[in-house]
Parts: C-alpha cells; structure tokens; sequence
C-alpha cells in the first residue's frame, strides 16, 4: 500500500531534481566505465600482447550487447520498475567493470566487454522511466536534458581521470576505481530513490501533487507489451529511425573525432587535449538548453507537439554543419562547425529521449520504458555502422570529408523523419500497445 508523506510545509519540495541527479551521475559513470578500455588499451596491449584485430574486435564488442539487450532491459523497467532495473544495472556494470581488472588475455576481454555491455543497456530505459514517473510533461525535456548531460559529462571528464590513474597505478587500478564509483552509486540511489514520488520520505504533498496532477500517469501497475503492435507501429518506427539519424552523427564525435583532429587537422596531441574538448562542452549545453527551451515552449500555447518537434527539428538541422567541418580549408573554423553540429544533435537529444514518456498511455499502464528500449537499439544500430560507414569512405577516399558529408545528409534525413513521419506527439499514443 502506497503512503503519502506528511507535509511539513505549504512549500513543495523539489526532491525530483535530486532523483534525476542522481541518474545524471550513474550515466557519467556509465560513461566513463565504457571509454576506461580505449584509454587504457595502449597500456594494456603492451602487457597482454593484444594484437590490432584483437584490439577492434574488444573495442566495439560492448556496443554489440548494448544494442541487443535495450529492449530486454526497456521491458523490465516497465514490469518491475526503474528503481530497481537502475539499481541492478549499475551495479552489474561495476562489477565487470572492476572484473576487467583481472583480464589475461584478449579472450577474457572480449567475454568482459560483452558482459559490460548487456548491464548497461538498463541506464536509459530506466532514466526515461524516472522521468515519466518523476516529472509533469513540462519539466521531462530539462529533465531528460540533465541525465543526458552525464554522457557528454562522462566522456569529457574519463580522459583526464583515468589517464591520471593509469599513470600514478597503472591501468588495472583504473578499472577498480571507477567500477567502485558504480558501487558507491547503488548504496546511495537505494536509499534515497523511490519508484513513485508518493513513495518517498523526503518527498511532501505539495510535490507529489504538484507531479500528480499534471502527469495522470497511473502507470503503478506492470505493463506487457503486445509486440506485434510494437514491431509495426509508424510511430515507433519513425521515433527510432530519428534517432538513429541522431546516433550516427553522434557516434562520429564518440568513434572517429580524435584521429580527425590530429590526421585532418594537423592537431598536436596538446592542442587535442586543449581545443578537443570543446564541442563536448558545447554538447553539455545544448543538453540543458534543449531542454529548457523545450519545456517553456511546452508550458505555453504552443504546446507539447511544437515543443518537442521545434526543438528535435532545430537541433539536427544545426547538427548538418558537420559536413562544413570537412569543406572548410581553416581548422578554427572546423572546430567551430563541429561544435556548433555536437550543440545541435545535443539540443535535439533531450526531446528525443522524452518522447516514450510523452507519448505514453495516460490514465492506465505505461511501456514507455520498452519503447524507450526498441528506440535506443535501433539508434545504436545506426551508431555502431556510423564509424564502419566513415572509416571506409576514408579509406576509398583518402579523405575524411565523405564520411562528414554523409553525416549531414543523416542529419537532413532525421530532420524529414520528424517532421512528415512521427506524426502529433501527444499522450496516450503507445495505448494500444498495451496488453489488457
């Protein structure tokens, strides 16, 4: 039986914003857990005498599972909850995290990857879950905006941590240490997370109302799909097959973006360092911005439709700079580009991932976790042929300019998707795909 705490003040708590914190860091620490392996990669090979097919082959084993299992874990949030499903995750993840540190060979590695892999494919069905749960439609673009910041976040901060680690300890260090973030992650979201705000000591009525009235998200009870609707809906389909635009221009700056720099550009490995990161910092606030101006655009008479395709449409119509990035003869004004495109794909990120939530069934059971699954593995289908696609078109080329043009015309295409495609964002579009 649910419990609603008692109010000590007319004033409504803002505990939700700690909840969505909280996924904000079990995704930077997802993303630092997947990036320690290419960091430390060269210091390994030496000691394990990896060789350059053995290195590729470990390097993308993680995305194969990842992409597999998104809608495996997309259905397990629904039926037992983000809570748990998010608890269970980090701490799978943690553990074979640190478990790298005991690797002897490529076999072992590869069987850690995949491993690695399948916990990790939890994290954003189940922040999208939270979301639902947590937030009103008005504040899910900030919100999803702020755990989406933990990949840009992750990505950024892993270089400098875990190179510092491996220096001063060596790199199996470097898997213990940030595994163990993960596992101090678990104790702290298990004492404080609920899955329902109604659920939570810290949360008071006045914000429990507050998310009560404006989501009418029953959603309390398990969810099953009916999976011949899933796999044939328009909707579904054109939600994935946007994002999937989305995950190749962003896998571009996550796979190919550092050796661009220095083959293309001519960047010393200190100017890599120094300048590199700036479309990252650029994606970070394209995050937050996206979000917050999806949501205010929410709130008014626009509404919720205009919000989230102005803002989705926006966002990867900029991300099409890219391709400028391989035309441009100066390497300021390429690095320029391809800030603007990372700020762009970003802006356009924290719609994308509330759309499940937003278009959800209101009033009754939810599957906007399992949604969010099929979503997010068709989006890493697309992200795992993205450095495939680039590097080959490099090679026939010599150029990485195709590969960069190629990455707009994705973007242009996404663009087409959301606007002629995914047809009115509203809630209770997945009603149907709910099994009674």
């Amino acid at each position: 039986m649910q419990t609603m705490p008692i109010a000590r003040t007319r004033k409504a708590t803002r505990f939700r914003w700690l909840v969505v914190f909280l996924a904000f860091i079990a995704i930077i620490t997802n993303y630092m857990d997947r990036a320690n392996l290419s960091i430390a990669l060269p210091y390994m090979n030496a000691e394990l005498h990896l060789s350059s097919a053995e290195s590729g082959l470990i390097l993308g084993a993680f995305f194969w599972t990842y992409a597999a299992f998104q809608i495996p874990a997309g259905m397990l949030v629904d039926r037992i909850g983000a809570k748990t499903v998010f608890a269970a995750a980090v701490l799978w993840w943690s553990l074979f995290t640190m478990a790298t540190s005991l690797a002897r060979g490529a076999a072992t590695l590869l069987g850690l990857r995949f491993l690695l892999g399948v916990g990790e494919a939890g994290a954003f069905p189940a922040a999208t879950k939270l979301v639902e749960r947590w937030f009103p439609p008005t504040e899910r673009g900030f919100a999803s905006g702020i755990y989406d910041c933990g990949a840009r976040g992750g990505t950024l901060i892993a270089l400098p941590i875990c190179t510092a680690i491996i220096t001063a300890y060596g790199w199996r260090t470097s898997f213990i240490a940030t595994g163990a973030v993960g596992l101090l992650w678990v104790v702290a979201w298990l004492l404080v997370a609920s899955e329902f705000p109604s659920q939570n000591r810290f949360v008071n009525v006045a914000e429990a109302t507050h998310i009560a009235e404006r989501t009418t998200v029953a959603a309390k009870r398990s969810a099953t799909v009916k999976w011949g609707k899933l796999f044939t809906s328009r909707v579904v389909w054109a939600m994935s097959l946007g994002f999937a635009c989305q995950g190749y221009v962003i896998y571009f700056f996550i796979t190919w973006y550092p050796t661009y720099l220095v083959k293309a550009r001519g960047f010393t490995l200190l100017q890599l360092g120094f300048y590199g990161i700036l479309p990252g910092l650029a994606g970070l606030v394209g995050s937050w911005l996206g979000g917050w101006v999806s949501d205010r655009i929410a709130a008014s008479n626009y509404g919720l439709n205009f919000a989230r395709k102005g803002c989705i449409v926006v966002g990867m119509a900029l991300s099409a700079t890219i391709g400028l990035a391989g035309i441009v003869t100066q390497a300021w004004l390429a690095l320029l580009l391809l800030s603007i495109a990372f700020f762009g794909v970003s802006v356009a990120t924290s719609s994308i991932l509330a759309l499940p939530a937003d278009m959800s069934a209101q009033g009754r059971r939810s599957v906007a976790g399992t949604v969010a699954g099929f979503q997010n593995c068709i989006a890493n289908i697309a992200g795992i042929a993205s450095p495939a696609v680039i590097g080959y078109l490099k090679d026939a080329t010599g150029s990485f300019t195709p590969g960069l043009i190629s990455a707009s015309i994705v973007a242009i295409v996404g663009c087409l998707i959301y606007i002629f495609a995914l047809g009115p964002i509203r809630s209770g579009v997945f009603e149907d795909l709910i099994k009674d």
